[in-house]
């Protein structure tokens, strides 16, 4: 009851802030390891403003997986119908696949039993071989759970959405967002942004509090499936402006973030899995390891998700699964205490998070408002425990969705970031970068020191943000982008490096300008972005010369009055004597000549008497040395770094071609079922008519109906039988052939019931109408 006043207060808080400006929608996805939730923005009339997308099942939450089953891709609920007799089909985790080298998936993969045929494909990445002729990479599976996603979406506004905003953990690096990017670009998303989880869960927390009488510093704690984390946020206020008005605006600042990228709640699960796999083994005997079956072990963690859900409201939990291993039944049970003592080192693990925001923070503990709990795996009583005596409280804060505030903040993001939908209600929002940068550069003539180590980004910069750096240089060089410190890594990184850019062009500028006179040494400025996703980039690099040279330029308030005479031997000494100094005078440009003063021109006419033609005048030029800039574009090249690059653009064209064509697949085999099933629906519909009703013998001889029920029993026959495998153009076929014969019939047949009707509504009318005529 609790849990849904929350969701209607949280529904009822978030309506009242959208405003929209046209029909459109959008939508945030909450990409788990495990599962994703869709919320929609769509203002249309009818429609709640915003909401979650349900799937197929009626479920708020759907599985992040994709699987192959006898040349048909399924996804969501269906793949997981199939799990535990196929788990090697059934593809999951990808989400905490995306980016890695291959030799860290394949560590997750055995870590959790998963049965999965993979290979090293040539970016050093993982690739799933799905048969003998179908490999696919990580980015094409995850593209294809995020099509599932979409299709929430579609199906829930009843219109195409295609802007959306995902939300990441934050120690996802530069090639997880990039690759998480090139994925939705699959799926055929248009992505406003990646947002980071707790700046999600942050938008949702503030949207309708009011800070402008106090600040407060709010820490969020997230244990989802696979990542527990801890970021502080400072909630504040600020005036401003609005139409002429002073008004306060809520803002938040995330001021640092701490996690541990392998701690999360499969953690205790697997713990689970060892130690009933242990106990198994000890009843069966024999040798017998169900650890090698992986159809076992997927029947078995499916059963301690829920053993481990029960003892989180109960001190003891059992747990049963039928033929775990070669039809052998297992059944069990395991106390609360018996599953903390399991999970022992895990408690003060899942503390150190917490622990190291807070120390970095220089807080003490009283200026802490809250510490608001998030995430599936904070529902644990251990581990709730253990934050009550960590932070001396007797109660935690749990005032957002554990499983929806993500989603819901996301959206929150995604309405204001389109055109077509805004917030009434300003919550300013300052994220940062979860890992600072530096730009390293490399190349002929590069002195090896610091100067060519410059930090671009400290941690916690602000998203987004421009960055622009200048280097003395006259030949073509290489810059490398790099995590600030060696010691603060995304997981599976294997080097700090991230990304290469070959920069040329410089040494030819350099070599077409050498012979101009230098001002100063030649550059190249970089222009750096990082994003509002948090990728960081090398965006644009010019070659900067500046050179001094001499040009002849007027002089300054002087001119020369060149005076016509009849005598053509006029000398230069007599032209210098006729030099008149004017300061602040109009040069008349269409005559040419001066407006001198008047005893000025009095003394020209006295000395130049003979004079008949109009006084012509020159400026006066000298030779000045001039400063000039030149700006010339460089050649910027990203070159591949490392296991787990980016799918390249060839890559990308060759994977879009793959997801359309069994895109084209699935929808052949979605009208395939449907007509299927209409040529089934027809054929049940029509016997029982014939079966339950007499009237159509008096529309139809008993010739007709005999023939039309031997023809609808064929189609039956076939459709059981040869029709198994048919195509939906052969469903469609036998469907227009029977209602060919059947039409005729129910248009007769329902023309004999219409009629009574018809007739009394007729002669209702004409006794109106003659009633009409008696009056007139």
């Amino acid at each position: 009851m609790k849990r849904m006043l929350l969701k209607l207060l949280t529904f009822l808080s978030v309506a009242s802030l959208l405003v929209s400006h046209s029909q459109s929608a959008v939508s945030s996805v909450d990409l788990g390891s495990e599962w994703l939730k869709v919320a929609v923005v769509n203002l249309k009339p009818g429609q709640s403003p915003i909401s979650i997308a349900i799937n197929e099942m009626s479920k708020r939450k759907s599985p992040a997986l994709v699987a192959f089953h006898e040349s048909t891709r399924l996804l969501g609920e269906e793949a997981s119908g199939i799990i535990a007799r196929y788990p090697h089909r059934v593809y999951s985790q990808l989400r905490d696949m995306i980016g890695k080298p291959f030799k860290q998936v394949k560590h997750l993969i055995d870590s959790l039993y998963l049965p999965f045929n993979v290979v090293e494909d040539s970016r050093g990445a993982v690739s799933f071989k799905i048969d003998e002729n179908n490999n696919f990479s990580v980015e094409e599976l995850l593209a294809m759970v995020l099509s599932y996603a979409v299709n929430l979406v579609d199906t829930h506004a009843k219109l195409a959405v295609k802007d959306f905003v995902i939300s990441v953990p934050p120690y996802f690096g530069q090639a997880e967002r990039k690759g998480l990017m090139q994925a939705a670009e699959l799926a055929g998303m248009n992505v406003l942004s990646l947002v980071n989880e707790h700046s999600g869960a942050a938008l949702q927390y503030g949207i309708d509090k009011d800070f402008s009488n106090e600040s407060r510093h709010v820490v969020f704690y997230d244990m989802g499936a696979t990542t527990t984390y801890a970021a502080l946020v400072y909630f504040s206020a600020y005036n401003a402006k609005v139409y002429g008005k002073t008004v306060s605006v809520n803002q938040f600042q995330v001021k640092d973030v701490r996690w541990d990228a392998e701690l999360g709640g499969q953690n205790m699960e697997l713990r689970l899995v060892e130690y009933f796999a242990d106990e198994f083994n000890k009843q069966v005997g024999n040798g017998v390891d169900v650890r090698k079956s992986p159809k076992a072990m997927a029947k078995l963690k499916k059963q301690v998700k829920r053993t481990k859900e029960i003892l989180s409201a109960n001190t003891m939990a059992p747990i049963s699964v039928e033929s775990l291993y070669v039809d052998i039944d297992f059944r069990s049970s395991i106390t609360r205490q018996k599953f903390e003592e399991l999970c022992e080192d895990l408690w003060e693990r899942s503390l150190v998070p917490l622990r190291e925001v807070l120390n970095y923070s220089g807080l003490k503990m009283d200026e802490i408002y809250a510490v608001e709990l998030i995430g599936g795996g904070t529902r644990v009583p251990k581990l709730q425990a253990k934050l009550q005596e960590y932070l001396g409280r007797t109660e935690l804060d749990r005032h957002l969705d554990a499983d929806e505030a993500i989603v819901l903040g996301a959206s929150l993001l995604a309405a204001n970031l389109s055109d077509g939908i805004k917030l009434n209600r300003k919550l300013g929002m300052v994220d940062g970068s979860s890992y600072g940068f530096v730009v390293e550069l490399d190349g002929p003539e590069l002195q090896k020191d610091e100067s060519t180590r410059q930090l671009l980004a400290p941690r916690m910069k602000k998203l987004p943000s421009k960055m622009f750096r200048s280097i003395i240089h006259a030949k073509d060089f290489e810059v490398s982008l790099a995590y600030e410190s060696e010691d603060l890594l995304p997981p599976g990184a294997t080097s700090p490096v991230f990304a290469k850019y070959a920069v040329s062009g410089l040494a030819e500028a350099s070599e077409k300008y050498s012979s101009r006179n230098l001002s100063s040494p030649i550059k190249a400025n970089l222009h750096f972005s990082l994003s509002r996703s948090g990728v960081l980039s090398l965006d644009r690099a010019d070659a900067v010369i500046e050179i001094t040279e001499w040009v002849e330029v007027p002089k300054k308030n002087l001119i020369v009055e060149n005076v016509a005479s009849s005598s053509p031997n006029i000398s230069a000494e007599t032209a210098a004597q006729n030099m008149t100094v004017e300061a602040n005078e109009n040069l008349q440009s269409e005559s040419g000549t001066s407006s001198a003063s008047n005893s000025t021109a009095e003394e020209l006419s006295a000395s130049n008497s003979s004079a008949e033609e109009p006084s012509k005048t020159e400026l006066l030029t000298e030779k000045r040395l001039k400063k000039r800039t030149f700006r010339v574009p460089l050649k910027i090249v990203e070159k591949t770094v490392g296991p787990g690059a980016s799918l390249s653009k060839e890559a990308l064209v060759d994977a879009e071609a793959k997801l359309e064509e069994l895109d084209k697949k699935d929808a052949d085999r979605r009208r395939t079922a449907e007509l299927k099933n209409n040529l089934e629906g027809y054929i049940y519909a029509t016997k029982e008519k014939f079966e339950t009703s007499e009237d159509y013998e008096k529309v139809s001889t008993s010739e007709e109906r005999q023939s039309f029920v031997e023809k609808l029993d064929e189609a039956q026959e076939w459709l059981y039988t040869d029709g198994e495998d048919a195509t939906a153009k052969e469903f469609q076929e036998r469907l227009d052939v029977l209602k060919a014969i059947g039409d005729p019939v129910f248009f007769r047949f329902k023309e004999l019931t219409a009629r009574p009707a018809s007739v009394e509504h007729a002669q209702k009318y004409l006794g109106q109408l003659q009633q009409v005529l008696h009056m007139i």
